[in-house]
């Protein structure tokens, strides 16, 4: 009974932090481009409204590589060495 308490909270946390990373990255991938086309479009590009297209689409392609690397890393989080792996119980040690 402990250990389904304990996967629960554990669920729930993964679950918050997940959702909290989407959360995070879709405002971003709203915010940041439209905010690096103004700004390149009046002080790098002056004018020029391609290659400031062309920056927030750079942009947005940044943000959706981070959400992937943010992903893979949560993904492959390493087991804690602290808690020992408990041998499931046999029928037979019952």
């Amino acid at each position: 009974m402990e250990q389904a308490a304990i996967a629960n909270a554990n669920a729930r946390t993964a679950s918050r932090s997940t959702l909290a990373q989407l959360v995070l990255f879709s405002l971003s991938l709203g915010i940041l481009p439209i905010s690096s086309y103004f700004f390149s479009l009046k002080y790098v590009w002056n004018g020029n409204s391609t290659w400031a297209a062309i920056t927030a689409v750079a942009a947005a392609n940044v943000v959706l590589v981070a959400y992937i690397f943010a992903s893979l890393r949560d993904d492959v989080k390493p087991i804690d060495s602290k808690t020992p792996i408990k041998d499931p119980e046999t029928r037979k040690e019952r």
